[in-house]
């Protein structure tokens, strides 16, 4: 199986990721399954490595914000 120009490694191969991947394929082939669970599978097989960067701060600053007549 390769997605976005990468094949999979046998070590990759056995994860759990790819499991649920490669079964969400099959069952979009063979059966006529929704093909966007094999698509998020994937996804999430390419990305099981990658770690989102949290914000301790929440959202940023809304730069475009009106002020009030009370805060001037």
């Amino acid at each position: 199986m390769a997605a976005a120009g990468r094949t999979v490694l046998k070590k990759e191969h056995d994860t759990t990721e790819w499991r649920a991947a490669m079964e969400a394929l099959l069952l979009a082939v063979e059966r006529g399954g929704p093909t966007m669970f094999a698509r998020i599978g994937t996804i999430r097989a390419l990305n099981r490595d990658h770690v989102p960067e949290s914000n301790p701060k929440g959202k940023g600053p809304h730069w475009g914000r009106r002020k009030l007549k009370r805060d001037q």
